[in-house]
């Protein structure tokens, strides 16, 4: 079993940065690929992010390519995004999950990001 826990987001003006992170414990973090996941009410959750397990392969969906990094730190169990030159259309609740796209094992909470114009 693996709990993850995101925080970071909050209310941000377009053209700003924020950095989720996900904390995880219960398994061994470095064993899982971990993703970021997007979601609006009403839509379709989004594939954002990737990172593999020793984080040097990342993967982004086109629509945050350039403008958000993925990363991890295995020896603090976390992964985190940093998203820069933030636009309202990335208003959405930011899941971190496990697993490969499309299928996610284990799934946090959610933190909500929101980008005023």
């Amino acid at each position: 079993q693996v709990q993850l826990v995101e925080s970071g987001g909050g209310l941000v003006q377009a053209g700003g940065s924020l950095r989720l992170s996900c904390a995880a414990s219960g398994r061994t973090f470095n064993s899982l690929i971990m993703n970021w996941i997007r979601q609006v009410p009403g839509k379709e959750r989004q594939f954002v992010a990737a990172v593999s397990r020793n984080g040097v392969g990342t993967y982004y969906a086109d629509s945050v390519k350039g403008r958000f990094t993925i990363s991890r730190d295995n020896a603090k169990n976390t992964v985190y995004l940093q998203m820069n030159s933030l636009k309202p259309e990335d208003t959405a609740v930011y899941y971190c999950a496990s697993g490969v796209t499309p299928t996610y094992h284990y799934w946090g909470q959610g933190t909500q990001v929101t980008v005023s114009s």
